[in-house]
């Protein structure tokens, strides 16, 4: 592969579908590289078939488990390989159990964990070294709504998504003497194929009735959201969390039925 190390490098975990792919489209469209690294071989080699075919040789594909300690480190040794640096990491990569807290055993519990957590914490350490080559960058982990706010069904997940926000603002604190900001985006509920499938007319209504906006977010607005914390735009921001929901969080405990009061 041609390492124009030039162009800068995005690395992007659970690259292969969704919100992971929405925002390797958000790099790529910028003109930069991008390494794909997802855990369903199937579906990265669909989605870098599909990439590539639009952006050539700036698309780097690369099987590997996020929860695996001596996988990250060799996807991040491909990366430099390929590419010679890294600019940005987005730790997308995720994994649910939604189940009673009473019910959720500690095998889903550590699944959950593994990938939520240990995973993006892997990845950073990993990416680290190329980082600070670099002279700096951005880490953006994507962690949840339910990171922020308490939710039925999701003990493992949202423990899991608030732990990470936390990871994000211990590593700014002690990385940004290395040129490295870290920051978390918190989505709420979004237009994915997954919750498509998954979500029920119920469980859509009741959302449209919770989240202000009314609606569900985009792919691409999530994207947008993380491209602009790896962007100079942002270079004073880090150690944040940025809650991309349509007004979920700020609702709190509002009602939807006091809303006709209103206008």
């Amino acid at each position: 592969m041609n390492a124009d190390t030039s162009r800068p490098v995005a690395v992007v975990t659970g690259a292969a579908r969704g919100i992971g792919k929405a925002i390797a489209r958000w790099f790529l469209a910028r003109g930069q590289r991008v390494a794909l690294i997802d855990i369903d071989l199937h579906t990265l080699n669909e989605c870098a078939e599909e990439l590539g075919a639009e952006h050539g040789e700036r698309v780097l594909a690369i099987h590997g488990d996020v929860s695996d300690s001596t996988a990250v480190q060799a996807a991040m040794a491909r990366v430099d390989q390929a590419f010679g640096r890294i600019d940005a990491l987005v730790n997308n990569a995720g994994v649910a159990v939604f189940k009673p807290a009473a019910d959720t055993s500690y095998e889903e519990w550590r699944f959950v964990m593994a990938t939520n957590l240990d995973g993006p914490f892997l990845c950073s350490q990993a990416a680290l070294p190329l980082l600070r080559r670099a002279g700096g960058g951005s880490i953006v982990h994507i962690a949840s709504i339910s990171g922020l706010r308490a939710s039925t069904l999701r003990v493992a997940y949202g423990t899991s998504k608030a732990a990470l926000i936390h990871l994000a603002k211990q590593q700014a604190v002690e990385w940004a003497a290395y040129g490295v900001r870290v920051n978390a985006i918190a989505p709420g509920p979004v237009e994915t194929a997954m919750a498509r499938q998954v979500h029920t007319p119920e469980i859509r209504a009741d959302y449209h009735d919770t989240v202000p906006l009314a609606r569900y977010g985009l792919e691409q607005e999530i994207a947008a959201a993380v491209g602009f914390l790896c962007t100079p735009d942002a270079g004073y921001v880090t150690g944040q969390v940025l809650a991309v929901d349509g007004g979920f969080d700020a609702a709190g405990v509002g009602l939807p039925a006091f809303r006709r009061f209103v206008g």
